[in-house]
């Protein structure tokens, strides 16, 4: 079962636990049925809560989008005892007024990845249909659109985020039809972490910081490794003074509908679920088969 060392986790880059007032320091290297998590994770004291810091692709950034352990990171934070997850992503621009050094804060999420990542904690033998209609937690959005203005930066709240598959990224034809099929900003790693974390009973929201207008608009440069590291090494101060404010003002003991998530999700009955696969997952689905 999950033990109650941080209520609170930020999945990122691994220089967003440099902020001010973060002290106490410590780094806990865990396992999990998943196989190890993308790297150690660091927990430390902010404002009298214990925060959790996992960076997603690694130490040195090892991982690609599509090779991130995504379920081990998830299942290792909810042994934690994780309730809220603030994920910082980089991403790019499918709309003029979402510029370069802008920050989104998402409220939908179209999932056009194509390899298997890990898309779910449930596989035969354990069943469950968790409802993800708004993949980011409202309540969590809210409070990160406050962070991002009281730190100084320009915020856009609300927009249809898609995840491909990268790690290359689009052709100009794939950038006018995700444009047209309504997409307003485009990355690499959101699914399926939002959905696992849903699955977890776990708030989630993202904090997406944009790099570059893609390769669509036809005044601006196309997308490059290069552009996207620099906007991102400019944008990490606002992250940091955003997120200092989301830690130090999010509720960690809030009881939002997302805590509840598997309540009514389980499709399988208890008595036909092995030992082993129960031991597995009792992390995730423990409160609700056993409540």
């Amino acid at each position: 079962m999950s033990q109650n060392i941080a209520k609170i986790a930020v999945i990122g880059g691994s220089g967003l636990y440099n902020i001010p007032g973060f002290t106490d320091a410590t780094e806990i290297n865990l396992d999990t049925p998943f196989g190890a998590p993308s790297g150690t994770i660091t927990v430390g004291t902010l404002a009298n809560k214990r925060i959790a810091f996992l960076p997603r692709h690694g130490a040195g950034h090892i991982y690609t989008p599509s090779t991130v352990p995504y379920r081990a990171n998830i299942h290792a934070l909810k042994q934690l005892g994780v309730r809220f997850i603030i994920a910082i992503s980089a991403a790019g621009s499918l709309k003029e007024a979402f510029a370069p050094g802008h920050i989104v804060i998402p409220s939908q999420l179209f999932d056009h990845t194509k390899l298997e990542r890990g898309r779910t904690f449930f596989d035969t033998g354990l069943v469950a249909h968790a409802g993800v209609a708004d993949p980011f937690t409202p309540e969590l959005r809210a409070l990160l659109v406050e962070s991002v203005q009281a730190a100084g930066g320009i915020v856009h709240d609300g927009g249809l985020f898609i995840t491909v598959e990268g790690p290359r990224f689009s052709t100009k034809g794939e950038s006018h039809i995700f444009r047209a099929w309504g997409c307003d900003l485009i990355g690499m790693t959101t699914s399926p972490e939002a959905f696992l974390a849903a699955e977890a009973e776990m708030a989630y929201a993202v904090m997406a910081h944009i790099t570059d207008y893609d390769v669509w608009h036809e005044s601006e440069a196309a997308v490059t490794s290069d552009s996207v590291f620099e906007t991102s090494r400019k944008n990490l101060e606002v992250a940091r003074r955003a997120l200092a404010y989301a830690l130090t003002n999010l509720d960690e003991n809030a009881v939002l509908p997302v805590h509840d998530n598997l309540r009514t999700a389980i499709a399988t009955n208890r008595a036909h679920i092995s030992p082993d696969l129960y031991d597995a997952l009792e992390v995730i689905v423990g409160k609700s088969l056993n409540g």
